[in-house]
């Protein structure tokens, strides 16, 4: 079985991109090894647990039983409880990484982190499985390999797309500000900028509805060699079973 890195921000993480699939690698019997800056345990995005300050959108935007259950178990884990900080990260223990997404501001110093961008980059040279969904791509996307450009230039991917993260802006910017954009720049943007062609940059079927444990068929994963992708919590399950058949393949 495999040896799993997954880094989180100190705060902010998204509890369905990072419990759906902790789960489904436990019960497959791989180990899940958790990083942090400071390596003590990441708090997630509050709002997208409680639905606070979402009002009638909760239903759409917050995490759903799925997602807050999985993030429960996860969160009383021992190696949740127990993590690494980010400056004893060696690549060479671990056999996949998952990098999981999350909007709130606490997300930028995972996403900003050197420490992991080099680390991205290591596993992708090392041709090891990675994984990335929602901004978890934005991070994938800053890591440079040796020549100096991303470690997605010349593959395909799929990340958030636009047209979702600036409906959530436009639909709660009145009361929540700037909460849903992390950045001025969308993540599809940022991520575009990073790849060979536009055309690499894959939006899959439309997002309506979320997946689930028994039905896959609403969830998208994009493979890419031994790079994986998703778009938001709602492939969370889909981008969970790819991984796993992902780490199952010979390397």
């Amino acid at each position: 079985m495999a040896t799993v890195l997954l880094p989180l921000p100190a705060r902010d993480f998204d509890p369905t991109e990072s419990g759906v699939p902790w789960k489904l690698l436990c019960e497959r019997g791989h180990r899940v090894v958790f990083a942090t800056p400071d390596g003590k345990p990441a708090q997630a995005d509050p709002r997208m647990l409680d639905g606070s300050g979402l009002g009638l959108l909760k239903p759409f935007l917050a995490a759903d039983k799925n997602g807050r259950a999985a993030h429960t178990a996860m969160a009383a884990s021992a190696a949740f409880t127990t993590p690494l900080r980010y400056e004893q990260i060696s690549a060479n223990d671990f056999d996949g990484l998952l990098l999981p997404g999350g909007h709130a501001p606490g997300m930028r110093s995972y996403l900003e982190s050197m420490t992991l961008q080099n680390l991205v980059a290591t596993m992708f040279t090392a041709g090891k499985p990675v994984a990335a969904i929602c901004h978890g791509v934005v991070l994938a996307a800053r890591s440079k390999a040796a020549n100096g450009r991303s470690v997605l230039h010349g593959r395909r991917t799929t990340a958030l797309l636009q047209r979702q993260e600036m409906l959530a802006w436009n639909l709660t910017r009145a009361w929540l500000g700037d909460y849903y954009r992390t950045y001025p720049q969308t993540v599809q943007a940022e991520v575009i900028e990073a790849l060979a062609s536009p055309d690499d940059f894959i939006s899959g079927p439309l997002p309506l509805r979320r997946d689930t444990p028994g039905n896959l068929a609403p969830g998208f994963a994009l493979r890419d060699g031994n790079y994986l992708s998703a778009r938001w919590p709602g492939d969370a399950h889909r981008f969970a079973e790819s991984f796993c058949a992902l780490l199952a393949t010979p390397h």
